[in-house]
């Protein structure tokens, strides 16, 4: 084969139907990963799905919670929206390999206004990695940016070296990366390890180093997003980073006030509260939500009655309360209306 198509990327297809199996374990054989993404999650990052570890139709992740969804292979760790994929976030090895298999080529849109499923049959990575890490380990990187992975097959990788950007390929609807390990063709939940799931919380063996296991602490409920807008705010504008405004006009007709969350449970209270430069409240709004869901958009707002706003500093309090546990998300935003 000539030598230029000895580089050209290769296809990797369907991500499996493979069930969590635990293989057995072989010492000296482990794997040690670092996380693929430099973040903080809780504040520029979030892990939102992890490794489905029950192999029945019910869901479980490492923790006995439900923080994942059926069948699910890999751990997803998000960004904030598509403004923040656009600036470009790197994506790096989480340990040292030869590289199997690359392609770069897809685009990037959430795959549910691109014809669903089925614009992706067996390509539902979208853009990725795949590196053999030797004594039968392998990772997998999805759902990277077009035209951002710098490896090719055959390249020989060390642990922490660039491998592209997160972006929005494949079978995803919102940026992040998927990162799945296997052993010896069959899935293991790095937050286990290879000894397989014993109660519930982080395995005896897990694979993470010590510092990226205390970097990702269990918190999958988050208010990741959100903030104001000028008219009833839209979740596809929102999660593409247009409503990033530091001011508003004192003529829009309209003050909404918005989240995005990820993880919210049946029972759960959410309150919006806005006040104004003097402290007089503009939004006052509670309700109490009723089925568990993976992510949600919501907002609250009010139309202007007189002429124009107040000028000055609005404040935004949004808040999640989960009776159940007695844990409150909240976050704060302001922003100026001149």
């Amino acid at each position: 084969m000539p030598g230029k198509h000895r580089r050209l990327t290769a296809l990797f297809g369907l991500l499996g139907l493979i069930l969590w199996s635990p293989p057995s374990a072989l010492a000296g054989e482990t794997l040690k990963l670092e996380m693929p993404i430099h973040c903080t999650p809780g504040q520029d990052c979030w892990i939102v799905n992890y490794v489905d570890t029950d192999p029945s139709k019910a869901v479980s992740d490492y923790t006995c919670g439900k923080a994942s969804y059926d069948g699910h292979k890999g751990i997803d760790i998000a960004i904030r929206d598509a403004a923040r994929m656009r600036k470009g976030v790197p994506v790096y090895a989480s340990a040292a390999g030869i590289v199997r298999g690359a392609r770069s080529t897809m685009k990037d849109i959430d795959v549910t206004r691109n014809g669903g499923r089925q614009s992706v049959a067996k390509k539902e990575c979208g853009n990725g990695v795949l590196i053999d890490n030797g004594n039968g380990w392998t990772t997998q990187y999805c759902h990277m940016l077009k035209g951002s992975i710098v490896v090719r097959r055959d390249d020989t990788v060390a642990t922490g070296q660039r491998l592209g950007l997160i972006g929005l390929s494949g079978l995803t609807q919102f940026p992040h990366i998927h990162l799945q390990v296997k052993y010896k063709g069959r899935i293991v939940d790095p937050f286990i390890g290879i000894e397989g799931k014993n109660g519930c919380g982080v395995g005896k063996s897990p694979l993470w180093s010590a510092a990226a296991l205390a970097a990702m602490p269990y918190r999958p409920t988050a208010i990741y997003n959100a903030g104001f807008a000028s008219a009833a705010p839209n979740p596809h504008f929102a999660r593409g980073g247009l409503y990033a405004e530091k001011f508003l006009l004192d003529t829009a007709p309209a003050m909404a006030l918005w989240a995005d969350m990820f993880w919210i449970k049946a029972g759960d209270k959410m309150t919006f509260l806005m006040t104004g430069p003097k402290g007089h409240t503009v939004i006052s709004h509670a309700a109490s939500l009723k089925k568990t869901q993976a992510r949600r958009f919501a907002f609250a707002g009010v139309r202007r009655k007189g002429k124009t706003w107040q000028k000055g500093t609005y404040t935004g309090r949004i808040s999640l309360i989960r009776p159940a546990t007695g844990e409150t998300f909240s976050v704060l935003r302001t922003i100026d209306v001149n």
